[in-house]
C-alpha cells in the first residue's frame, strides 16, 4: 500500500514540475506570438479566480473577519506572487533565453533562506550564508555571460535583470508565506491571494492596453491561455498538495530541482536553445550553493 502511495505521489509531483517547467516554454511562445505579458497574466488569474470561486467563496465569506484582519499580509503575498512574479517572468522571456531564466529561478530556495534570515523568520547558519553567495554569484555569471566588461559597464540583458526581480519577488513571497499558520484552507488562501493580486494587476493591464499592447483572440492565444490557467495554475496546485500529503514536504521539495532541467530540455527541443559556457559555469555555482545551503552545522 505504501509503495502504491509513493508511486502515486511521484507521478503527481513529476506532473507538477513538468507543468511548471512548461510555463516558461509557453511564456516564450507568448512572446513569439506577441501576447502582452501583463495581459496574459491578468487573464490567467482572472479565469483561475472564476474557476475557483464556487469552491472557495463560501469559506472566504464565513471567514471574512479573519481575511480583513490580515489584509495587509494578504496584499503583500498577492502582489509578490500573483501581480509581480508571473508578469515579470512572461515579460523577461521577451528578451532572454528560457535556459538563462530557469537557471536564475532555480536559486529561489536559497534566496528564501536569505529573506527568512533578514526578516528573522528563521535562523541562518554559515553554510546557508555561503550558499546564498555562491548561488547569487552563479546568477551574476549568467547575467554577465561570464564577461567582466559587462559587469564593469553594467551592460546587461533587460530580460535577465527583470528575471532577477521575479526571483526576489517569489523568494520574498515564500518567506512571508511560512511566517504564520493560516485559519483558512490552502485553496481558499490561494483565492484570497489571487483576489488581491488581481486588484493591483487590473490597472497595469489597462495601461498595457492603452499604450497599444493588445491581444488577438486567436488559436495561439487560446491555447497559451488554456495551458497557463489549467496546468501550471490550477492542476499543479492540486497535484502538489496531493503529493505532499502522501510523502511529506521535504521529499516533495526534491522534485523542484527537476524544473530547470525539464525547462532547459524543452527549450532545446522547441527553440533550439543551447547550453553556453556561462550557463554551465553559472549552474555549477548555483548547484553548489543549493547543496551547501542544505547542510546542517554539527554540534560540537
Amino acid at each position: 500500500m505504501r509503495k502504491q502511495s509513493n508511486f502515486l505521489a511521484y507521478i503527481f509531483l513529476l506532473l507538477t514540475v513538468t507543468f511548471w517547467a512548461g510555463n516558461f516554454i509557453v511564456g516564450k511562445f507568448a512572446s513569439i506570438y506577441n501576447v502582452p505579458p501583463f495581459t496574459l497574466n491578468f487573464y490567467r488569474w482572472f479565469f483561475a479566480w472564476l474557476i475557483l470561486a464556487p469552491f472557495t467563496l463560501p469559506e472566504i465569506i464565513r471567514k471574512k473577519d479573519y481575511v480583513f484582519k490580515n489584509y495587509k499580509l494578504f496584499i503583500i503575498l498577492g502582489v509578490t506572487s500573483i501581480t509581480i512574479f508571473n508578469s515579470i517572468v512572461y515579460y523577461s522571456l521577451n528578451f532572454t533565453q528560457v535556459i538563462s531564466g530557469v537557471l536564475m529561478i532555480s536559486t529561489i530556495p536559497v534566496m528564501i533562506m536569505f529573506f527568512s534570515s533578514i526578516l528573522k523568520i528563521e535562523k541562518t547558519n554559515i553554510f546557508q550564508i555561503i550558499g546564498v553567495i555562491l548561488s547569487f554569484t552563479g546568477v551574476i555569471i549568467i547575467i554577465t555571460k561570464a564577461n567582466l566588461e559587462s559587469l564593469k559597464n553594467l551592460d546587461f540583458n533587460r530580460g535577465d535583470i527583470t528575471m532577477v526581480i521575479a526571483m526576489f519577488s517569489w523568494a520574498l513571497y515564500s518567506s512571508l508565506l511560512k511566517k504564520q499558520k493560516y485559519e483558512i484552507s490552502q485553496i481558499s488562501l490561494l483565492q484570497v491571494l489571487i483576489t488581491f493580486g488581481l486588484i493591483f494587476l487590473i490597472p497595469i493591464y489597462f495601461i498595457e492596453y492603452q499604450v497599444g499592447f493588445r491581444v488577438s483572440i486567436d488559436k495561439p492565444f487560446i491555447l497559451i491561455l488554456s495551458y497557463v490557467v489549467l496546468l501550471p495554475g490550477l492542476a499543479s496546485f492540486i497535484l502538489w498538495i496531493k503529493g505532499i500529503s502522501l510523502i511529506g514536504a521535504n521529499r516533495s521539495g526534491v522534485f523542484l530541482h527537476l524544473m530547470p532541467i525539464l525547462s532547459a530540455i524543452m527549450a532545446m527541443i522547441f527553440f533550439s536553445e543551447k547550453f553556453m559556457f556561462y550557463h554551465i559555469l553559472g549552474a555549477c555555482f548555483i548547484v553548489s550553493g543549493i547543496l551547501l545551503s542544505n547542510q546542517k552545522v554539527k554540534n560540537a
